[in-house]
């Protein structure tokens, strides 16, 4: 009986998260097919080096990005071991598929791509299509995911040379980009891309760090078990109670801590005030809480 209930948990947390990522993996794609494509817009990544085939050659972006990942997931596999794939290869055969789905639907009979912006509105296509990336990209990665590519290359070399993560994906989204100079012969081409993927990076940072943003209070009280009680009880977050002295009447007094999300702010300061109007209270904000409530800690 006891171990069913975690069981069942953590199955429907993974179930969630492979929503999610489909949910996440479905914005993406619609604005590569209806927004990046069609303007010729490029940015980092293996679906850049496959937009950049497709503007040379006219072969899918979906198929080059699922072969040159095919490649990079066996050396991941042999490399970094078989957890590391799970989701990164249930996201390259779904992303592979949501590319392929929203091209058909979004193409004209002839097999060209609508400008659904209309023509020279290359800078608005850029920004929808950055934005929806990104915010595709973070709901992947708030729940554990990867798109595979220069994030597989990235992480295989860290494992070997003492070279961030981050480094190493702009170092290899730079080159990608600036080799569309070869394709268009424009360096307009070029800012494109660059301006895709500063928004795109943007973007994912905000959706990552704002599911994210919790808040600390301090709270100095006389009724702090009341308080207390009330937390608990109401909000569902944890209490932690500290002893302290204040220096200037040398009284001692009783200090909650409280971790919530930024959310429940109003929340808890309506239950304080509602119980001790003259309670002192401080919130300031974190970001990255982990433990029991809050986000579980992954291991690398």
């Amino acid at each position: 009986m006891h171990l069913s209930k975690p069981n069942k948990a953590i199955l429907m947390r993974e179930l969630k998260d492979y929503f999610m990522i489909t949910l996440g993996l479905t914005s993406y794609s619609l604005a590569w097919a209806a927004f990046l494509l069609p303007y010729q817009i490029t940015t980092g990544g293996t679906t850049g080096i496959g937009a950049i085939i497709y503007y040379a050659t006219g072969f899918p972006i979906q198929y080059s990005y699922f072969l040159i990942n095919a490649v990079l997931m066996t050396f991941a596999i042999k490399i970094l071991g078989p957890k590391f794939s799970i989701k990164t290869t249930y996201a390259i055969f779904m992303l592979t598929i949501l590319l392929e789905f929203f091209q058909w639907l979004v193409k004209n009979p002839d097999g060209t791509f609508p400008q659904l912006l209309g023509p020279g509105q290359d800078s608005m296509a850029c920004l929808i299509g950055a934005v929806m990336c990104g915010l595709g990209l973070g709901i992947v990665f708030n729940c554990n995911g990867s798109t595979g590519g220069t994030d597989i290359i990235a992480a295989i070399i860290n494992k070997y040379r003492d070279v961030t993560l981050g480094r190493m994906i702009m170092a290899c989204d730079i080159v990608i980009i600036s080799s569309c100079y070869f394709i268009f012969h424009d360096w307009r081409r070029v800012i494109f891309g660059f301006v895709t993927l500063f928004v795109i990076g943007f973007v994912l940072d905000y959706v990552v760090n704002s599911a994210r943003q919790s808040v600390q209070f301090l709270i100095f009280s006389k009724e702090y078990e009341k308080i207390a009680d009330r937390i608990i009880k109401e909000t569902h977050r944890g209490v932690t109670v500290l002893d302290g002295i204040g220096w200037y009447s040398k009284d001692h007094v009783k200090v909650l801590v409280v971790l919530a999300y930024k959310r429940q702010s109003v929340e808890i300061f309506r239950l304080v005030k509602d119980i001790d109007p003259n309670a002192f209270i401080s919130q300031s904000s974190v970001i990255g809480v982990y433990g029991e409530g809050f986000d579980k800690l992954k291991k690398k």
